[in-house]
């Protein structure tokens, strides 16, 4: 798993999107509590400027792991930033 998520870092890198939302996606299909591919799904989101969407992963990230930091770093910058933009949080239900 380390290194399929390793790959997935590296596309991601090499902006290589497409690729790592796939290696993420395995990761989780394998194990759907790893919050460290839920996370790396939100950044996938966020180089699609969905930034409500990365929300919503980094949320799903800390549901599973809520000490993964890099989740609730990813989380508060997010809700600062759309509401700074005078955006509604989106609803914490669903999977994005």
């Amino acid at each position: 798993m380390i290194e399929v998520l390793l790959q997935a870092e590296r596309a991601l890198a090499a902006g290589l999107v497409d690729q790592a939302e796939r290696l993420y996606r395995q990761t989780l299909e394998a194990d759907p509590r790893n919050s460290i591919a839920v996370v790396g799904l939100a950044r996938v989101a966020l180089e699609r400027a969905d930034d409500a969407g990365a929300l919503r992963l980094a949320w799903r990230a800390l549901a599973i792991d809520s000490e993964n930091a890099a989740a609730v770093r990813l989380a508060a910058r997010l809700e600062e930033v759309l509401t700074t933009r005078g955006e509604a949080l989106p609803n914490r239900e669903g999977d994005a």
